[in-house]
């Protein structure tokens, strides 16, 4: 008779110590640290360039405080790299330009010292330097209120005002936290009021989905319909915040606009599959607007890990012979996780083994633990800078549209998540040959549609070398776009906005590889949005002409309204 297991039991610890960690693995931060140091600990030559550099910016340091004493011009020793921390006049008075220079050179330091050494890991190179910046960015002097010049300043100014409002400030928001309640919706910025107004009717709802169409806004419409399929880590209605939104710009350019919106699963979903979100999601989408709109060809268009999905769908539809797809767009969206940016570093055996402990004690990964993932990849401006701002300061972030849709956080389902992070983060499964879907292997080059794929310059989520990567995997005609901004930012970037630009090329249909840097070189460059960019290309893999406005709903085969956009499961929080 064999021993009785106690798996339960460590399941339930490590799911515990997660609670506590917000869902990082310690064990990944001690294997980091110690691959570091046994192999710094055999290598003489890096602790001699380590200790020659200690002695190269203290003499940096002493000259840079001598000329500062005598009243001489003096170049900073250390750069802060576009540091919005030590943006303000106040840091070029001493003694706080000194206090900045002293901790630039210790950052310097330690970004030579958690440098890869031959043997390390590359990743636990980069969780090394990683770790290590979290714990300089706490202890930085713009940090410490008696080492910071605008606070000081603020605090003389205002007799201490500042200091009290952001005592209420952290007051309301720790009580807030202890509560389990989110912030207030500001007033203008209210769902349905203020965001995500573009008129339309919920046609369709299932378990998972709901399905808008968008009420025209021409005299007669493109034949072919845009289906748009966001990520369910987030609300739809990023692309439809304000007036000046995407859905609201394809349906004045006469496109009948589709949009998929994810019910927010709760503990009870723990079990949905990932492949649920292609069939009961993209597949169950399209086969409505397939019933409003009989024998047309669908613009299929995905946005980050809807994008991914919606690659998938499109090479499960190729492979079983299913054409319905007119063309596929990914917005930020990676086929390849290889070089997945930042988030790799969170993935691991260890890393996902944690978190699916974790989710597996909650039945979900709670919109806090993730939202904690994302501000660590950037804690200098959506941690420690907020709170100085806000807690310090007195004064708090002014509202904008993006920053509310960015609140209203979404869940994930225990077991959808965890097959998501080990087949595509953790093995690569798709540009690997090793993805199955209903048990056969799919592949990326059976999509013959045309392809339209944006990257953003500045993506820490899906950066966009990576998502380049589609070029290496397909053979169809594909337009690659490089935007400037981040993941939200650079893809909502609407006409008119300042300081936009991009850069735009096509491989024909079987071309050669180029390299993203190669082809970043011969790209045009065009200022402005990229939106135009991508109305005139959907325009040109359409059908000439314009047809008839649809019907809203299919009511011959039961899609009749099921009431106004932006509908339910918009509001599951």
């Amino acid at each position: 008779m064999g021993l009785p297991s106690f798996e339960t039991l460590n399941q339930l610890a490590r799911a515990m110590t997660a609670r506590v960690t917000q869902g990082i693995s310690p064990h990944a931060q001690i294997a980091a640290w110690t691959d570091w140091i046994s192999h710094l600990c055999r290598a003489p030559g890096r602790q001699l360039e380590l200790a020659l550099r200690v002695g190269v910016s203290t003499a940096r340091l002493a000259r840079f405080a001598c000329n500062l004493e005598t009243g001489q011009e003096s170049e900073r020793p250390f750069s802060p790299h576009n540091d919005h921390r030590f943006a303000g006049p106040e840091w070029n008075k001493q003694p706080y330009v000194f206090w900045e220079q002293l901790f630039l050179a210790q950052e310097d330091w330690w970004r030579a010292a958690t440098r890869e050494v031959r043997g390390m890991t590359p990743k636990n190179a980069e969780r090394a330097d990683f770790l290590t910046r979290q714990w300089l960015d706490m202890f930085s002097p713009s940090n410490v209120p008696w080492f910071n010049p605008v606070v000081i300043a603020r605090t003389i100014e205002e007799a201490g005002a500042n200091l009290a409002r952001g005592a209420a400030n952290w007051l309301e928001d720790g009580l807030r936290t202890l509560a389990l309640e989110p912030a207030p919706v500001p007033d203008g910025f209210r769902v349905g009021e203020d965001i995500a107004i573009t008129p339309g009717e919920v046609i369709y709802r299932n378990d998972l989905v709901e399905l808008i169409q968008y009420k025209p806004a021409t005299a007669d419409v493109i034949a072919e319909p845009v289906l748009i399929v966001p990520a369910w880590i987030m609300k739809y209605y990023v692309l439809d915040l304000r007036s000046h939104n995407l859905v609201n710009y394809l349906v004045e350019r006469g496109f009948t606009v589709f949009m998929v919106s994810w019910r927010n699963p709760t503990p009870a979903d723990r079990d949905i599959a990932f492949d649920s979100y292609r069939t009961s999601g993209i597949l169950a989408a399209l086969a409505a607007v397939n019933s409003v709109l009989p024998g047309r060809k669908v613009h299929a268009c995905g946005y980050c890990i809807g994008g991914t999905l919606l690659a998938i769908a499109a090479a499960t539809m190729a492979r079983d012979g299913d054409d319905r797809l007119a063309s596929v767009t990914l917005l930020a969206a990676q086929t390849d996780f290889s070089e997945a940016g930042d988030l790799m570093l969170f993935v691991d055996e260890s890393q996902i083994a944690f978190i699916e402990d974790m989710m597996w004690d909650q039945g979900v990964l709670d919109t806090r633990q993730m939202a904690g993932a994302f501000q660590a990849l950037h804690s200098n401006d959506l941690i420690w800078s907020k709170m100085m701002r806000e807690y310090l300061l007195g004064e708090r972030e002014p509202p904008s549209d993006l920053t509310v849709w960015n609140a209203d956080q979404t869940r994930m389902p225990y077991r959808m998540h965890s097959q998501y992070l080990r087949g595509l983060f953790l093995e690569n499964r798709l540009t690997a040959g090793r993805y199955a879907v209903e048990g056969r292997v799919i592949a990326l080059k059976d999509i013959r549609q045309p392809m339209f794929v944006i990257g953003t310059e500045t993506d820490h989520i899906a950066p966009w070398r990576s998502v380049y990567k589609v070029h290496l995997f397909t053979d169809n005609e594909l337009t690659f776009v490089l935007t400037n901004g981040g993941h939200n930012a650079g893809v909502v970037s609407e006409p008119g906005h300042r300081g936009r630009h991009y850069f735009v090329a096509t491989r024909a249909p079987d071309g050669p590889y180029v390299d993203a840097e190669t082809w970043l070189a011969h790209a045009r460059r065009d200022e402005g949005s990229w939106w135009p960019e991508w109305v005139r290309w959907l325009e040109g893999h359409s059908a000439k002409g314009r047809t008839t406005l649809p019907n809203m709903g299919a009511p011959q085969h039961g899609l009749a309204s099921l009431g106004p956009a932006p509908g339910q499961y918009v509001w599951e929080r």
